[in-house]
């Protein structure tokens, strides 16, 4: 099923293949979220830039803000047209504005799954194997509205038995501002332990095959033998790439098609914007995020 919704993507995109100036819009605008320094957010994406400024005729701008709220904001405000949220940070949009967005297309693992892990780990020498250990210890969480940085440890991590109120259990719980701010801090001990996400495929070494500590890997910034997973999340559904809503409908058909057919087109471009290795992207829709949404909502957006 997976091939045939693939194949029938980049049919899609063959069909949008000549550049065309897009009606109604004068430019298109990517936000990136937080997770990474700016400069290698905007290095990792601008193929897809190139990409769609190929596609749509129009000028096509990167926007990076300093956190995910700012994304957020932007798609929000009208301001971004384009962004790969976490699953939380789409239902924040969702439940703010639920005519914001469109969830579109999701990223699929290199075993046909769709689904990611928060993952929680420390230094191999803090003698931190499990949150047993962590009692009075330091704990970072990347971004409030990051589902794996924050959403879903906040709910699992209690739920078996670890307060995350004040220091009732853990020393402090502090934000670091991303997902590879965690992986640094941890990796110089200036936390004991941290989360971040990762597909769970693959081997630890290498970062798994994507997600936050791939990219760390990839860009030198960790050693994978000198940390320890400590803890691992329920699988968590794999954030939607969403389009602005007042779209034009044409930009909408071109846009899906071509991130649809990206792996085909440009495998180098699609391990960049995709965090790692990937099978390929592949349709999705609102109900995938429900049980998301919800959560969010609980825990009072």
């Amino acid at each position: 099923m997976l091939k045939t919704t693939l194949m029938g993507a980049v049919a899609i995109s063959a069909l949008f293949a000549a550049p065309a100036m897009a009606d109604e819009i004068t430019e298109f605008r990517i936000g990136i979220l937080g997770g990474e320094n700016a400069s290698d957010r905007l290095k990792s994406n601008d193929c897809v830039r190139v990409h769609t400024e190929e596609l749509l005729g129009v000028p096509t701008k990167i926007f990076a803000p300093a956190d995910y709220n700012g994304v957020i904001e932007g798609l929000l405000g009208g301001n971004i047209d384009m962004a790969w949220l976490g699953a939380s940070g789409y239902a924040k949009v969702y439940l703010t504005d639920p005519e914001a967005v469109t969830p579109v297309l999701v990223k699929i693992n290199t075993d046909g799954s769709y689904g990611y892990y928060s993952v929680g780990f420390a230094r191999v020498d803090s003698e931190i194997s499990s949150l047993d250990d962590m009692e009075g210890k330091v704990f970072g969480f990347g971004d409030p509205n990051s589902t794996s940085g924050f959403l879903i440890p906040s709910i699992e991590i209690p739920s078996a038995g670890y307060s995350m109120d004040g220091d009732e259990y853990f020393g402090d719980v502090v934000f670091t501002g991303g997902h590879e701010q965690t992986i640094i801090a941890v990796s110089n001990g200036d936390i004991d332990a941290g989360v971040t996400w990762a597909d769970g495929i693959g081997e630890w070494e290498d970062g798994f095959n994507s997600g936050a500590l791939r990219k760390a890997v990839d860009a030198g910034l960790v050693d994978m033998t000198e940390l320890t997973e400590i803890w691992r999340s329920n699988i968590i559904p794999e954030g939607p790439i969403v389009l602005r809503k007042a779209l034009p409908e044409d930009v909408k058909l071109k846009m899906t098609g071509m991130l649809a057919a990206l792996k085909s087109m440009d495998e180098e471009c699609a391990y960049g914007f995709m965090a790692g290795e990937i099978m390929g992207i592949a349709p999705v829709d609102h109900s995938a995020y429900t049980s998301i949404i919800e959560a969010r909502r609980i825990a009072g957006e």
